[in-house]
């Protein structure tokens, strides 16, 4: 029988995983990055740069599969979360409209291993190297067991992947292909990429190493490798109203753009990135006046944070002054294909608590980036209309505007206030 048209594409989330250094489930991430806690190490890691001795944010999770990669286990924990953060009852769902946008990762290196002369390497028992070959094989896994049969989407396009897949989730769900979709990713450190940004010298150092990132700082040097997943449950507002969900915030526009430039090169003018927030902002109906807090791409290289904030400065105009702005990844690491995920997912516990994070070791803060980066400590604010960014090699953009959802199903704290409070 023909499906009935659908009354609303608005689009929702209703519900969030998150899985970084800083904590395995949605609160304990949050409540850490409200306090300014950093996740941020040493570890030692002679297979990826010189020496051994880098500055990470690395997640302890390990599969109960031999040999199979982190990033399924990563997925597979905040997916269900996320899913029981959204009470979505399957036996009253059919399967095929849900569907998942789940990133692309680092598939399984055996072969250089293998290239390598050291067999010793592959662990005995372990599962065949074809099963997990291809990017999409957490997006396939997850969705196979978690019953997501609508539409699958897997992009890999660098630092903004998740937030294009968020995009994707949104698109699929206004086409009418689905009315739920699992959007998010994961993010395992490589050693073929961490060598390959220490060579790029793009990575942060430093002897204490939860000073390492320093986005927005004049002495910022670089970024920190993280690991670490999210998931967010999209679903189609009326879908979500029917069911009696609880909600956290509206997607009121999402958008991408390129940077047709240079694979790791940005415009210094940024006149993209200013494109993309002011196209955004019309998208959702808002002026610069009505966006509280920006979730930036902040990684704390030199070049990406005076372009952001230039950008920011241009599309706001005056109304930059009075908006938060803040970089989590001070404090969690560069999750690269999962960072926009996670940092959205942050951003709509923003909304829902009404408090801005703070950005850390922002102590000297670089004058090209005159704004309200909420230097050191948190700020509690009401927060109705947010604006989070992502900037990624390759030229890819994105741009993700939330609104705080009021009314029927809204989401209330449900934090205690033990966090610091700016003088």
């Amino acid at each position: 029988m023909p499906r009935a048209p659908f009354k609303s594409d608005r689009v929702v989330i209703t519900g969030v995983g998150l899985l970084t250094s800083t904590g395995r489930d949605r609160e304990s991430v949050w409540q850490a990055v409200r306090e300014g806690r950093s996740g941020l190490r040493h570890v030692d890691r002679p297979d990826m740069i010189p020496g051994g001795k880098m500055v990470a944010a690395p997640v302890d999770i390990e599969s109960d599969i031999v040999g199979q990669v982190r990033n399924i286990p990563m997925c597979r924990l905040v997916v269900a979360e996320a899913l029981r953060d959204s009470r979505l009852n399957f036996a009253r769902v059919e399967g095929h409209r849900v569907g998942c946008s789940i990133t692309a990762h680092m598939t399984d290196h055996e072969f250089l291993a293998r290239a390598a002369g050291r067999e010793d390497l592959i662990p005995a028992g372990k599962i065949p190297w074809w099963q997990q070959w291809l990017p999409n094989t957490a997006c396939s896994l997850i969705g196979n067991e978690f019953g997501l049969f609508g539409p699958r989407i897997s992009i890999a396009t660098a630092c903004a992947s998740s937030t294009i897949g968020v995009h994707g989730g949104v698109r699929a769900i206004q086409d009418g292909q689905c009315d739920v979709m699992v959007v998010g990713g994961s993010e395992v450190i490589f050693p073929m990429v961490a060598a390959a940004f220490h060579n790029m010298r793009v990575l942060a150092y430093h002897d204490d190493p939860q000073q390492a990132c320093r986005p927005f700082d004049a002495d910022r040097s670089g970024f920190v490798m993280g690991e670490g997943a999210a998931m967010l449950v999209l679903e189609r507002l009326d879908h979500a109203l029917a069911r009696g969900a609880a909600i956290y915030a509206e997607v009121a526009a999402s958008q991408l753009m390129s940077d047709a430039r240079h694979v790791t090169s940005l415009d210094a003018d940024s006149e993209v990135l200013t494109h993309l927030i002011r196209t955004s902002l019309r998208r959702a109906k808002l002026s610069p006046h009505d966006i509280d807090y920006v979730n930036a791409h902040g990684t704390g290289t030199q070049q990406n944070d005076a372009m952001e904030a230039q950008a920011i400065h241009t599309a706001f105009g005056r109304a930059a002054q009075s908006t938060c702005v803040s970089a989590n990844k001070s404090m969690l690491g560069h999750l690269v294909t999962a960072s926009g995920a996670v940092e959205l997912g942050i951003t709509a516990l923003a909304l829902r608590d009404g408090y801005a994070p703070p950005t850390l070791n922002l102590t000297n803060p670089d004058p090209r980036c005159d704004l309200d980066c909420v230097p050191l400590v948190g700020r509690q604010r009401p927060l109705e209309h947010a604006l989070k960014l992502s900037v990624a090699f390759g030229g890819h953009m994105a741009a993700v505007v939330l609104r705080r959802w009021r009314g029927a199903g809204e989401r209330r704290s449900i934090l205690p206030l033990p966090y610091r409070q700016a003088a």
